[in-house]
């Protein structure tokens, strides 16, 4: 894999961490950071050895939003088309943070944010597509955007309210105030708050736990059957899609293993990968596309 230059990727024993690195500028968010974070995630989604992602910053700051370096014109797509993601055919710039967002939101592979510090603007918005958040207690949270003169982006509008329900999220996203550890803790955005030295080795424990008990292709489709039917109209949906998932996994060699490993009180060795063993309706196909 070709070395990046503002993140690094770690596997080991399973688990793979994605560090946020540019500590000098507290990992502030970059558009080869957009890329390089896709490109980590397409990584561990197709190396059956990874079974859970953690996500941190290195330094005192998780990410605190995006580089502001380019001054007044930073949030100008179109004065920055050259560094901007290419435009559609309608003329809109897809916004970068929710390029990373719905990547992380495809994951095949469990997702942990370990919030070792600041996390502002798109450092906040991206950690709402990870599937549980651990924060230090030294960290902040900042859906800052009204006072940049922007929204909230990276597909915020449809995670934050699911995390938090709608008024505590209009009441941050609208106030663009400083949110503390407690108060994340408080308000069901975060699952638990840590002293520094803590936060990493809580993150791994609670990724071995479904590292080391699961069947991997399990996993991988309790994920995105839950996100999936967070959005869903009608239980129905659900049904439908539960009835299909359970019939595949049925009939796979992983539930003959849970089975008879329980039976016999030993420890499960699933065969099955996700590179290779996730049924064919799990394509998802019809996702939507950007117009």
């Amino acid at each position: 894999m070709t070395p990046f230059e503002t993140i690094t990727l770690d596997i080991s024993d399973g688990i793979a961490t994605i560090t946020l690195n540019r500590p000098d500028r507290m990992n502030a968010f970059t558009l080869t950071m957009m890329e390089e974070l896709i490109a980590a995630f397409d990584h561990t989604d197709a190396n059956d050895d990874v079974r859970a992602v953690i996500v941190t910053g290195a330094g005192k700051a998780f990410c605190a939003g995006a580089d502001l370096s380019g001054g007044g014109e930073t949030f100008d797509y179109k004065a920055q088309s050259g560094n901007a993601p290419d435009p559609l055919a309608n003329g809109v710039n897809r916004d970068g943070g929710g390029l990373v967002s719905l990547r992380i939101f495809r994951s095949l592979k469990p997702v942990i944010g370990a919030i070792n510090g600041a996390a502002v603007g798109v450092g906040a918005t991206m950690s709402l597509a990870m599937d549980m958040r651990l924060v230090s207690e030294k960290a902040r949270y900042g859906f800052v955007f009204a006072r940049r003169g922007i929204v909230p982006e990276a597909a915020s509008s449809w995670f934050i309210s699911r995390a938090v329900g709608l008024s505590t999220a209009l009441e941050w996203c609208m106030s663009g105030r400083l949110i503390n550890a407690d108060e994340l803790e408080k308000r069901g955005l975060v699952r638990s708050v840590h002293a520094p030295d803590d936060l990493y080795p809580a993150a791994v424990a609670v990724a071995r736990g479904i590292a080391d008990n699961t069947a991997p292709v399990s996993v991988a489709m309790t994920r995105q059957m839950l996100w999936r039917m967070a959005g869903a109209s009608h239980p129905m949906e659900a049904h439908q899609l539960d009835s299909r998932a359970i019939q595949a996994r049925g009939a796979s060699a992983d539930a003959k293993e849970g089975v008879e490993s329980f039976l016999e009180k030993r420890a499960a060795e699933y065969p099955d990968r996700v590179s290779t063993d996730m049924p064919t309706f799990f394509e998802w196909q019809g996702e939507p596309e950007f117009k």
